[in-house]
């Protein structure tokens, strides 16, 4: 009998005692666990310690107390030095705390700060009061220095400890303000990681759009063809400058910006807020919509952005039904596509999806906005006819579109499944038959399992293929098209073979075949090629067939982990490290089904981070690449052999 859990002789209890217990302080919370308050310790986590900053002293601005911020980033590109002329930080002894001042407390503790009630800030970007803390902790080295009441403060950190007492000057100042200077600890981002001057630029830029009236001034070391060396940021027009930027070049819709600002005081009794945007619609690109509560940038919007949508999209249905045109059929997809909008607002107690602020989830703020936007649309479309008419045509054009899109793919479904039904084991996405569709033919039901997780619900399907499929070359027609792996595929793809082919038919806009990273994975992807040569060359001529890329290795140092193709890519980083701490940790993929779902995804399937091999033909050779394949994977093996013994010496990298 095999011995339970419990016959297994347990460690001494005394191994574990109240000397086990830790307890951090306040610098080693965030030290620690760095993805918690600002993303990880990427490029982005890197910038996010500047915005906390630029956004302290934007809120000393929104509050009527700063109207000039500076901000230099030195040649180095890791020291950066904010300042504003706001009224800089109380420098007192804090009343529960009579041993530290206020200072102090706000630079070391979490969630300490004046922005938790209305008293101080009636708006501002910062709720949790961990901003000011966490650029602290994770900073090698910061100085504050302020300017209050004629008299001027010093005190230097270093990763979120005090090095000294609070220094006064001997001098008087007639200066007022906080400045900020600090260079991120290289322990945590790497000794690589530099701040991006373009990148700090457009942060500023947004900034003085999003409050006309700040002044921010710009300074950097090193210039480029983007960004000047020195620069004085002021927008007078607020977000219609902004959009008037962003659009530039482009043919609009309107003749003017639809733009405005509504405190929503003036029209909700007891509410403290504002919201302000810029709209238009162009054909010449999909569209945008930058959102931004309390002058942070909100990338995946929120419930001021649903609002705004709202109140454009009744807008619109509503104008054209007095034009007695039936919009019933629009929907806020068709506004949204080819429409680039700007939307701010600023709320008293704005609640977020997390730390970083991606998404607004206030929800009064949906009803604030569309109400005070709707009213302004109404108005706006009544007042330029022209512009309404052609924004109307723009959207119902749109909508008619997207319908013939939705009755042409609701057709070729009925087709595929009139001709036969779809395989039992694949896995179809939701978006058949658009351009951005793609399906995946996965080696082994297990890898399957992963890309399932991995997978985008709404683009990628998956077709899981057991083992090796049949040689096309070296069998008959009859047995190929009777082949069950074979017919599965066909179905999926809503395809015939051979003098049936017809592109329009395709289900997809890309196939993809994604094969474990070896010898077998590299025979398998080889049968597939040479079916879709055969029996489908449209697809293949016309670019539709993709090899997927997935890794070979993950190295794994603390934070930082990245993928390796090859045992030179994986040895030269061995050698160069990660830039991380502790030991490298490396491990081997031997096959798609033992890569997580993390893994595949954002090494072999997301389209942002992947990287996908096109098979083609090359141009005018049509005829040499027919006889390869048919060398290589047709009835003779002595042309095989033949073909071995006189390329053998030109391989490299064999195990023997």
């Amino acid at each position: 009998m095999e011995p339970s859990l419990f016959d297994v002789a347990a460690p001494s209890a005394d191994s574990y005692d109240a000397s086990d217990i830790e307890v951090l302080s306040e610098p080693d919370k965030v030290r620690r666990n760095p993805g918690m308050y600002v993303g990880g310790t990427d490029a982005g986590a890197l910038h996010h310690l500047a915005s906390e900053i630029l956004d302290n002293a934007m809120d000393e601005a929104v509050a009527g107390f700063a109207s000039r911020i500076d901000m230099r980033l030195f040649s180095a590109k890791r020291q950066l030095t904010i300042t504003d002329n706001g009224r800089g930080i109380p420098v007192d002894m804090h009343p529960d705390h009579p041993d530290k001042t206020a200072l102090e407390i706000i630079l070391t503790t979490l969630h300490a700060g004046g922005k938790f009630s209305n008293k101080v800030y009636s708006t501002s970007g910062g709720v949790h009061g961990v901003g000011l803390s966490v650029v602290n902790a994770l900073s090698n080295h910061l100085q504050v220095e302020i300017a209050r009441g004629g008299k001027l403060f010093t005190q230097d950190y270093s990763r979120g400890v005090p090095v000294g007492e609070l220094q006064q000057s001997a001098q008087s100042t007639r200066r007022r303000g906080t400045t900020i200077s600090f260079e991120p600890d290289p322990e945590i981002f790497g000794t690589k990681a530099n701040f991006s001057p373009a990148r700090l630029f457009g942060m500023a830029k947004s900034k003085a759009y999003l409050y006309s009236g700040t002044r921010i001034f710009w300074k950097c070391d090193t210039a480029t063809d983007e960004v000047p060396s020195a620069a004085e940021l002021h927008y007078p027009g607020g977000l219609s400058d902004y959009l008037s930027d962003r659009l530039s070049g482009m043919e609009l819709d309107g003749d003017q910006h639809f733009s405005g600002r509504v405190s929503f005081g003036d029209k909700f009794e007891g509410e403290t807020g504002a919201v302000e945007w810029a709209m238009n619609w162009t054909a010449d690109g999909d569209g945008f919509t930058d959102s931004f509560c309390n002058t942070i940038p909100t990338p995946q919007g929120g419930t001021h952005v649903n609002g705004f949508w709202s109140a454009l999209l009744k807008g619109i249905r509503s104008y054209g039904e007095y034009l007695s045109k039936n919009c019933s059929m629009i929907r806020k997809e068709d506004l949204v596509s080819g429409g680039c909008a700007v939307v701010s607002c600023f709320l008293a107690n704005p609640q977020y999806s997390g730390q970083t602020k991606d998404r607004l989830v206030s929800t009064q703020a949906q009803k604030l906005v569309e109400q005070s936007v709707r009213d302004h649309f109404d108005n706006w479309l009544a007042t330029d006819t022209a512009a309404a008419g052609r924004i109307l045509d723009h959207v119902v054009e749109r909508a008619e579109d997207r319908l013939r899109r939705q009755k042409l793919r609701g057709a070729m479904r009925k087709t595929s499944k009139t001709r036969s039904r779809l395989p039992g084991k694949l896995v179809d996405c939701t978006n058949v038959g658009g351009g951005d569709s793609e399906i995946f033919l996965v080696e082994g039901d297990s890898a399957g399992g992963s890309a399932k997780m991995a997978r985008d619900r709404t683009t990628q399907a998956l077709l899981p293929l057991r083992g090796k499929i049949l040689n096309v070359l070296g069998a008959s027609s009859a047995k190929t098209l009777t082949n069950a792996e074979i017919r599965d595929l066909t179905q999926a793809l809503g395809v015939a073979l051979g003098k049936g082919f017809r592109m329009e038919e395709l289900r997809y806009g890309k196939v993809i075949i994604m094969t474990d990273a070896d010898v077998d994975g590299a025979h398998i992807a080889s049968l597939l090629m040479t079916l879709f040569f055969a029996f489908m060359r449209p697809l293949v001529e016309q670019g539709y067939l993709f090899l997927a890329c997935p890794p070979l290795y993950r190295l794994t140092q603390g934070a930082h982990r990245v993928y390796a193709n090859s045992d030179e890519q994986k040895d030269r980083l061995l050698k160069e490290g990660l830039g991380g701490r502790g030991q490298i940790s490396v491990s081997r993929f031997k096959g798609l089904g033992e890569m997580d779902a993390k893994d595949l995804k954002e090494t072999t399937m997301d389209p942002a981070t992947r990287s996908l091999i096109r098979v083609s033909l090359p141009d005018k050779q049509l005829d040499e690449a027919r006889d390869l394949i048919t060398r290589l994977m047709g009835k003779r093996p002595e042309a095989r052999f033949e073909f071995l013994q006189k390329h053998a010496k030109f391989a490299t990298g064999l195990d023997i």
